[in-house]
Parts: structure tokens; sequence; C-alpha cells
């Protein structure tokens, strides 16, 4: 087929207007689970301290004569001391004056836009650092202040690889990171071991982050099967099932969360009662000094982890990443 000669088509035609949608499609990752579960606080120092304490272990021979006089007395065992650093974080901006004023598709202003934008992203950056393996650094003129991140704090409920440590401090602040040891395939032995831990503990499990590959892993726990018959005989559409999103265990029951922004070698069980944020600057954008025919933004907090006590949560390290 062919058009006639001389036909006027789009092709020929000057002035036809642009068609763009008033949506800005975006599929990045911009869920945060566990800042979305845990409690947020304010903070008056950029080191913030808190006490943890325990009970003395149980005594199975406690038994004693009647009238019995006491010669000797328990020690008092007193509460601990722990902190962390508070951390801050940031992104910044500059919008033209020109790109502020023309009419957009999608957005009216550019800068309420990109604040949006830049405000999800620093969401994104606290959650990695959460999970991140990172200590606590108390900072100078040349060198950042760092939060201890949460495998920092983690050294009683855990499972790793031959080479691993766990962290070492007996109060104050966590200022290093635990050790890495060699990885291996995570199992449901390993996740086994961990929750009996916390159990005994007395830790009450919730929630389990893992990395995408260890979900899948996850999934492959056999647990205790059970296959159910139809016996109906009326045809009907089944579903094929590979996921499995709860673990029922003899110590309580754990939602296996998938997450995007922690090391997939990490797994960690939290029960987020035990688990806040603390602010000594708030999520703010601040305009910085104009220099020119743009404007200048800065997005800034000021941040720290509290884990109330490490004895409530539990973490499985060192697994295989594929």
């Amino acid at each position: 087929m062919a058009i006639v000669t001389n036909t006027f088509t789009t092709y020929d035609a000057i002035g036809i207007r642009e068609e763009l949608s008033d949506v800005i499609y975006s599929v990045t990752p911009e869920k945060v689970p566990l800042l979305s579960m845990i409690g947020k606080s304010g903070a008056e120092n950029t080191l913030f301290e808190w006490q943890t304490d325990s009970l003395a272990a149980t005594d199975a021979t406690n038994a004693h004569l009647e009238a019995d006089d006491i010669a000797s007395f328990t020690a008092v065992s007193p509460t601990v001391r722990v902190g962390n650093r508070q951390q801050i974080s940031r992104k910044t901006m500059v919008i033209g004056g020109t790109e502020e004023k023309v009419n957009k598709a999608g957005r009216k202003s550019e800068i309420n836009y990109q604040t949006i934008k830049r405000g999800k992203e620093l969401k994104r950056d606290i959650e990695s650092i959460v999970f991140a393996a990172q200590g606590a650094v108390a900072g100078n003129a040349t060198t950042a202040r760092k939060t201890a991140a949460l495998s920092a704090w983690l050294k009683t409920n855990t499972d790793f690889g031959a080479t691993g440590a766990d962290p070492v401090y007996t109060s104050g602040v966590p200022a290093a990171a635990r050790t890495d040891g060699t990885l291996r395939a995570f199992t449901e032995t390993i996740l086994k071991s961990v929750i009996q831990d916390m159990w005994t503990n007395g830790a009450e499990m919730h929630f389990m982050f893992v990395g995408p590959v260890n979900k899948q892993r996850a999934s492959g726990f056999a647990g205790i099967a059970t296959r159910n018959y139809d016996l109906s005989g009326t045809p009907r559409s089944t579903a094929i099932i590979a996921s499995a999103d709860v673990y029922v265990s003899d110590f309580g029951t754990l939602q296996i969360m998938p997450s995007r922004w922690q090391r997939e070698r990490d797994a960690f069980l939290v029960d987020p009662g035990f688990l806040s944020i603390r602010h000594l600057r708030p999520f703010k954008r601040e305009e910085l000094a104009k220099t020119g025919d743009a404007k200048k933004f800065l997005l800034l907090t000021e941040w720290g982890l509290r884990v109330d006590n490490e004895e409530a949560l539990g973490a499985a390290y060192d697994l295989t990443t594929t």
C-alpha cells in the first residue's frame, strides 16, 4: 500500500501539541519496613544514654532452715549504663529560579517535589545504616559522628560462621562492629538455634528481616509438612505456593520480612518494642544563603539508634548471599 502523493500527514505538520503525562512514574523502592514499625522520640544530646538490667539466675537449691539466721547477703548488681551517638544525615539540592517558575508536567513546584523525593531517599539511607556493620564513632572536627548500628549491639542471641565474633562491650557505647565470619548456607537449624537462645533469655520474637536471597531460602525450610488432599472429585484451580511469610516455632511466631536495605549475609530477629530512633534534630528543610539565580536547600536530620536491651533481639550472621 502507498499513500496518495502530497497527502499532508503528521510527519509534515508543524505545531502539533506535545502530549506529556501529568503523572511522574517511579518504580524505585521506597518502603522502609523497620523504621515504619519502631518508635521515634527526641534526644537532648549527641550522646544519649539509658540503663539495662536483668534478673539473677534461678536457684534450684533455694531452701532454708526454720528460724535460720542470715549471716551473709547476696551482693546487689547495679544496672548497666549504655548509650549511643547521634549521626547527621542529609540531602542537598539547588533549584534554578526559572525552573521553579515555568509550567511543569507532573508537579507545580520543583522545590516541593524534590524535597519529598530527597526525604524518601534519606529514610532509605537511615534504614540501611541501621542494618549496616557499623560501630559508634564519637567524631571530631575532621571525623563525622556515627551511631552504633544494630549488629554492633547484638552479642547474646547470635549464631555465626567460623572466624566470626560478636562485638565486645560491657557498658557504654558499642564502638566496634561485629567481626564477619565464614559464609554458610542459611538453614532451619541455624534459625532454631537463635530462636531457642532468645526464648531462654526471655525474648519474644515477632519479625525476622532477611535479604531477598535468604527470604527465598527461608521459604524452603521444611518445618512440619502437612499435605491436604481434595477428594471431592470436582476440578478446581490451584495455587503453587512457594513462599513462607510466617514461621511458627516452638517458642513463638515470626513474620518473615524481606528487606532491600540490609546486608544479604545477615538475618535479624526483632521485637520492635525494644528499638527506636532518637532524633536530636527531626527532619527539616532549610534554605541556605542565596548566591545567584537559584535557591539552595539542605534536608537534614540528626538521629541515633536506641536498643533498649540487646537480649530481646537476635541474629543469624554469615549467611551465603547467592
